[in-house]
C-alpha cells in the first residue's frame, strides 16, 4: 500500500471494529451529506466542482464538525487524481518534500495529478507552507486544506491567493437531529444493530449540546449508548464484547437499550435545562429576564440571561430584546443603556461564546442597574395615536421648506424665525401642526438623566415666553 492509495477504497470497505461512530458514520457521496447548502446544494458551486472533477486548490474554513474533511474524503472517491491525506500536527517538512518528489514523478510519468489533503492546515508554519507552495503554482498538486482558524491569518497570501476558500456554517440543530437519526438507524455503519429507545427531547438536547459540532454529537451518542448498556442486567458481561466486535449478542437479540436525559447528562457533565425555545418556557424565561430588568434586581437579570444561554437561546434574541428595553424601559434617563446593550452585541458577535457571554451578562447588570423611564415610550404611543386619528396633518406655513420663488410667494417659510437669532437659540414660535398646537408629548420622569432634561424642556419654555414679548 503506498502513500497514494485511494481513500475511496478506505471508504467503501466493511466497517472495521475500533473505529468512532463519527467516523463510521461520514458519507462517502453528497447525496449523504447534511447541511451547508449554500455549497453543495443542487447547482451551486462546490456541489458542480464535485460532480464534474474539476477541481482547483481550496481551503475549507469553518467550524469543528461542520464538514471539512468529510467533503475531502467526498471528493476523493469522485476524483481520477491521487490523493493523500495527512495531518498538519504530525507532518514536518521532510515528508512535505518527499509527497512532493513522488507528485512530480507520477504526474511527469504518468500524467497524475495528486490532491494533497492538509487537515488542520492553520497548523503549519510558514516554512512548511513554503515547502509545497511551488507545486501549488505550478499544478503538480491540487491542495486542499482545512482549518477552523481564519486563513486570513493562519495561510500564507501567497497559498491563499491560489486557493478557493470556502467557507462552512456551524450545523442547525435539526441537521444534528437528522444526523443522530441516521446514526440509530444504520445497521451496518451506525447504532442500528441495537434496539435503542431514545426520546426526541434527549436527542434535542444532545443537538444543543453539541453546538452545531457533528463529531461532538456523534461522540456523545455513543459514549450515552455505552453508559446504557453497562445499566442493562446482562451489560457488564457483555459491554467488552459488543465495543469491540461491534456484534450482538444471542442474549441480547431483543433487548431494548434505553438511553435517557440524565444518561446523557451524565456524559456530557451537563444538565439539560428544562427550556424550549418555541414553548411556554421559552416566554417564561424572557418575561422573567424583562421583568428582573424592569425591577432594578442586577441578581435576577444576570440568572435569567444565563439560564437562557445555558439551555440554548440564540444569545441575539436576548440581545435584541435588551436593545428593546433599553429604549422602551429605560429611554433618555441614561442613554448609555442602549449603547451598552449594542456594544454587547458587537462584542459577542466578535468574540463568541463563551467569553462573548460575559458582555451580555454585563449588559444585563447595567440595564438592571440604570434609572428606568418609559417617557419614549408614552411619547411614542401618544404620537402614533395622532399620527393615525387626524391622517396627513399640513405642516405649518413658517417652516415648509421654500426653494423657489413660487413657494415664496404661496407662503412657504414665511414668518419663520431663525432660533440662532436669538437668545439660548430659542425661537417663539409653533412646530406641530396647527391641531396639534399645544399638544405634550415627551414628558421626562424626572429620573436618572431625565431629570436634566425636564430642566432643560423648562428652561426653553423660559426662553420661549421672554423672545415672544
Amino acid at each position: 500500500m503506498t502513500l497514494f492509495d485511494d481513500l475511496s477504497s478506505n471508504i467503501s470497505k466493511k466497517v472495521i471494529s475500533g473505529i468512532p461512530l463519527a467516523d463510521r458514520m461520514r458519507p462517502s457521496s453528497l447525496d449523504g451529506f447534511v447541511g451547508q447548502e449554500h455549497l453543495i446544494g443542487e447547482g451551486n458551486v462546490l456541489q458542480s466542482i464535485i460532480e464534474s472533477d474539476r477541481l482547483h486548490s481550496i481551503i475549507f474554513w469553518g467550524p469543528p464538525g461542520s464538514g471539512k474533511t468529510t467533503l475531502a474524503r467526498i471528493i476523493a472517491t469522485r476524483t481520477k487524481s491521487r490523493f493523500i491525506s495527512f495531518s498538519a500536527v504530525s507532518s514536518g517538512i521532510k515528508q512535505i518534500k518527499d509527497i512532493m518528489k513522488i507528485a512530480d514523478h507520477e504526474l511527469r510519468t504518468r500524467g497524475i495529478k495528486t490532491i494533497l489533503f492538509i487537515d488542520e492546515i492553520h497548523r503549519f508554519n510558514k516554512a512548511q507552507q513554503d515547502a509545497f507552495l511551488p507545486y501549488v503554482e505550478n499544478g503538480t498538486i491540487i491542495l486542499i486544506g482545512a482549518t477552523t482558524e481564519n486563513p486570513s491569518f493562519e495561510v500564507n497570501s501567497a497559498l491563499l491567493s491560489r486557493a478557493k476558500t470556502y467557507i462552512l456554517e456551524k450545523l442547525s440543530d435539526e441537521d444534528i437531529k437528522i444526523l443522530l437519526r441516521r446514526a440509530l438507524s444504520d445497521k451496518d455503519k451506525g447504532l442500528g444493530k441495537y434496539n435503542v429507545s431514545i426520546e426526541d427531547r434527549t436527542l434535542d438536547f444532545i443537538s444543543r449540546v453539541s453546538d452545531g459540532d457533528s463529531r461532538m454529537a456523534y461522540n456523545i451518542l455513543e459514549l450515552s449508548l455505552d453508559a446504557s448498556l453497562q445499566k442493562t442486567p446482562a451489560g457488564n458481561a457483555s459491554i467488552d464484547k459488543h465495543i469491540k466486535t461491534g456484534k450482538k449478542s444471542a442474549s441480547r437479540k431483543n433487548e431494548t437499550v434505553i438511553i435517557d436525559r440524565k444518561t446523557v447528562e451524565n456524559v456530557t457533565q451537563r444538565k439539560a435545562l428544562l427550556y424550549d425555545k418555541h414553548g411556554e418556557e421559552h416566554f417564561n424565561l424572557i418575561s422573567a429576564l424583562h421583568k428582573s430588568l424592569r425591577g432594578s434586581d442586577p441578581d435576577g437579570a444576570a440568572y435569567w440571561t444565563l439560564r437562557m444561554l445555558e439551555g440554548g437561546e440564540d444569545p441575539l434574541y436576548i440581545l435584541r430584546r435588551m436593545v428593546r428595553f433599553a429604549s422602551e424601559d429605560i429611554g433618555l434617563a441614561d442613554p448609555r443603556a442602549l449603547q451598552m446593550t449594542i456594544a454587547a452585541k458587537q462584542s459577542f458577535e466578535f468574540i463568541g461564546p463563551p467569553e462573548g457571554c460575559l458582555a451580555i451578562i454585563e449588559a444585563a447588570v447595567y440595564l438592571a442597574l440604570s434609572p428606568k423611564s418609559n417617557s419614549l415610550y408614552t411619547t411614542y404611543k401618544k404620537v402614533l395615536g395622532d399620527i393615525k386619528r387626524f391622517l396627513s396633518l399640513p405642516v405649518p406655513s413658517h417652516i415648509r421648506n421654500a426653494p423657489t420663488g413660487l413657494m415664496k410667494e404661496a407662503g412657504y417659510g414665511r414668518g419663520y424665525k431663525y432660533d440662532h437669532n436669538f437668545e439660548g437659540a430659542v425661537a417663539d414660535q409653533t412646530y406641530l401642526p396647527e391641531k396639534l398646537a399645544g399638544r405634550k408629548y415627551y414628558c421626562p420622569s424626572g429620573r436618572g438623566f431625565e431629570k436634566d432634561l425636564l430642566n432643560r424642556i423648562n428652561r426653553i419654555a423660559q426662553l420661549r415666553r421672554k423672545t415672544g414679548k
